[in-house]
């Protein structure tokens, strides 16, 4: 028997995943309205700012028993003095788990229950982060660099955005005195 190639390849120090069922998906800021505090420093921004990209490998997307694989790339930046971040999201099935690991930069993955209870965890390089099922989640760069983040979640998870673009989060992180805080 012949060894066979997976056609997928992923390089460990940039996060990049390429080749066969692999998809990418990129956010501006224009996508972003609503999400930032600061509507008027929002709206004051290039809309086609990139906020964030998400390059993702979809073995068996939607089946149950499968997983997901992927890389988030959170560009640096803020809208007022709130740092970028993703949209954020619960999981369609609420009970699905999620792993995050952090690959390049400095940032904070903010988790929040379905009651609007908040922790804030600290994404380094080498970090890891589980996510427990019934958790929203969201990301946010800290940094004057890309912040790179790897996923791997079930296949069937599928995402609940929806909660929180009407919703929101309990906590934000801003900046101040050059730090990054949690409101």
């Amino acid at each position: 028997m012949k060894l066979m190639e997976t056609g997928v390849l992923y390089n460990p120090q940039s996060g990049k995943v390429s080749g066969k069922n692999v998809s990418k998906s990129s956010r501006q800021l224009k996508h972003m309205e609503g999400y930032y505090e600061d509507t008027e420093a929002f709206r004051s921004m290039d809309p086609e700012t990139p906020v964030y990209e998400v390059l993702m490998h979809a073995q068996e997307e939607g089946n149950e028993g499968g997983l997901l694989f992927g890389t988030s790339y959170l560009f640096p930046g803020k809208v007022g003095n709130e740092y970028f971040m993703t949209k954020g999201h619960f999981h369609e099935i609420k009970n699905r788990a999620e792993y995050y690991w952090g690959i390049q930069g400095e940032g904070a993955l903010v988790l929040m229950d379905e009651k609007g209870e908040a922790k804030v965890e600290k994404v380094t390089q080498g970090s890891l982060h589980y996510i427990p099922g019934h958790i929203a989640h969201r990301l946010v760069n800290t940094s004057d660099s890309m912040l790179v983040v790897g996923a791997c979640w079930p296949s069937d998870a599928g995402h609940d955005y929806g909660t929180i673009e009407e919703n929101g989060f309990s906590v934000r992180v801003k900046e101040e005195d050059g730090k990054p805080v949690v409101k």
